[in-house]
């Protein structure tokens, strides 16, 4: 424990990322969604990060596949009532079977989910996410809530949970979620990662897998994930087969 308290120090002060993907362009606070999200830590050889998650239900968060590592080296972080920071140790960890870490590269469709059960149940003051029951179709408005940078390479304005509005763009999918900032350049970044997005009813929609700048890279212009209405079994099978709360 101590050394992930020195990680996420770490991470906050100098700016240490995995590629992951916070929250840019016109982005608001966003205390609403606030039970419904946490931070992930992942540590690995030379390398560190965070990425973002949503609640599935009191010792569980759903985040990308490829914020996690083994149990001793993902952890589950949220500030307590004094807004000190607080980890929690992972007891299992299910990838989606479908995420494949080379996809970009092979040009693979990935399903980039992991399912991570804590060792100990969050504060009551988090509530678990209600699942969309379809995906979104073209045009229609999202919300992403995350813990990323509000500035790519400005490690210091990560770790506030920001909210922005994104709408879904082409090419539509029944797997993956493409959408751009409904308000000028706006869109997930390095933290934003797992990130939960949610629908006009603020179901859970998707969760956040990569974005970019466009030609430059980056982020801000487009951000896509993996919608979690079609892996609703995979989740309850993950969450019956772990007992979970």
């Amino acid at each position: 424990m101590v050394a992930f308290r020195f990680l996420l120090r770490g991470m906050m002060l100098l700016g240490l990322s995995m590629p992951a993907l916070a929250v840019v362009g016109p982005s608001a606070p966003a205390p609403e969604f606030a039970p419904h999200a946490v931070m992930v830590l992942k540590r690995s050889a030379g390398r560190a990060g965070f990425c973002s998650a949503a609640v599935i239900a009191r010792d569980v968060v759903l985040t990308a596949a490829h914020c996690v590592a083994g149990l001793a080296d993902t952890r589950a972080h949220y500030r307590d009532g004094s807004d000190a920071p607080t980890l929690i140790e992972v007891a299992a960890i299910a990838v989606h079977p479908e995420f494949h870490a080379n996809a970009i590269k092979t040009r693979e469709r990935s399903i980039d989910l992991a399912l991570v059960r804590l060792t100990k149940p969050l504060p009551a003051r988090f509530d678990p996410v209600t699942l969309a029951a379809s995906t979104q179709t073209e045009g229609e408005t999202l919300t992403l809530a995350g813990f990323g940078v509000t500035q790519p390479d400005a490690p210091a304005t990560s770790g506030v949970l920001r909210r922005a509005a994104l709408s879904v763009r082409a090419p539509t999918s029944r797997i993956l979620m493409w959408a751009t900032g409904a308000e000028g350049r706006a869109g997930a970044c390095t933290g934003d990662s797992g990130a939960p997005v949610f629908d006009a009813d603020n179901r859970l929609a998707a969760i956040v897998a990569w974005a970019s700048n466009g030609a430059s890279g980056g982020c801000g212009a487009l951000t896509q994930g993996a919608w979690v209405a079609p892996q609703r079994d995979w989740i309850a099978r993950t969450l019956s087969g772990w007992g979970a709360r």
